[in-house]
């Protein structure tokens, strides 16, 4: 037996209205929450503004103490002892005052200065580095090379081992102009550093140098230079 339902219990017919009253509702809700605004209530007050004394730190100002040198000692007392003398007692040294007036007739005793053998001795043993006149070799500087070059010997051992270089020489033209206590101010090679003394030590006598006109030691150095060939 089939169910039949009534026209008024049938809800199909009347689902497309409730559909469109349901979207009209939500509709209108969504725009009430939109346009629903609330006002911020005033402020009675800004709050209360706690102030808190601050105690100011007094700091205290500090001198550093002098301290004051001691006081210097006092001055010696000086006691003066008068003897007394009677006027009946003779002075035996009595002060003779002579008359030191001079006139052309007064004869004057000079002590003669009188040079002791020491300072003679340390004037010829003082060596002077820089004086007014240098000492010079017989025809100048060229002519010391051309003579050392030519007195020069090249040790064999030098040669065999390729040694070569330049050795200094210090040496002390005398006031006579001799060559005196020859010494290497640097060297090279043992036997380059003795050839080279020989041939200083067989130099002629120089023209000595001279300070203020009188002839003086000086000390001079001069280079020799050994070069293979």
């Amino acid at each position: 037996m089939d169910l039949k339902k009534s026209p008024k219990a049938d809800l199909e017919s009347k689902k497309n209205v409730f559909f469109m009253v349901g979207l009209v509702v939500a509709l209108g809700v969504t725009l009430v929450a939109f346009e629903w605004t609330t006002k911020p209530k005033k402020a009675d007050s800004l709050g209360q503004i706690q102030t808190q004394e601050v105690e100011e730190e007094i700091i205290p100002i500090t001198r550093e103490q002098q301290v004051k040198p001691p006081p210097p000692p006092p001055p010696p007392k000086v006691v003066e002892v008068l003897n007394i003398v009677d006027d009946d007692v003779e002075i035996e040294d009595e002060l003779e005052i002579e008359d030191t007036e001079a006139d052309d007739e007064t004869v004057i005793d000079v002590a003669p200065v009188i040079e002791t053998q020491e300072e003679e001795e340390e004037e010829e043993a003082q060596v002077f580095f820089i004086v007014e006149d240098m000492p010079e070799f017989p025809g100048g500087e060229l002519a010391l090379r051309k003579y050392i070059a030519n007195a020069i010997k090249y040790p064999v051992i030098a040669q065999e081992n390729g040694i070569q270089g330049k050795v200094y020489v210090t040496f002390v033209v005398d006031k006579d102009g001799g060559i005196s206590d020859a010494r290497i101010a640097r060297g090279v090679d043992p036997s380059l550093d003795k050839e080279a003394l020989r041939v200083v030590n067989t130099l002629p006598k120089w023209k000595a140098g001279k300070q203020r006109g009188k002839p003086v030691r000086v000390s001079y150095t001069v280079p020799i230079n050994f070069v293979l060939q």
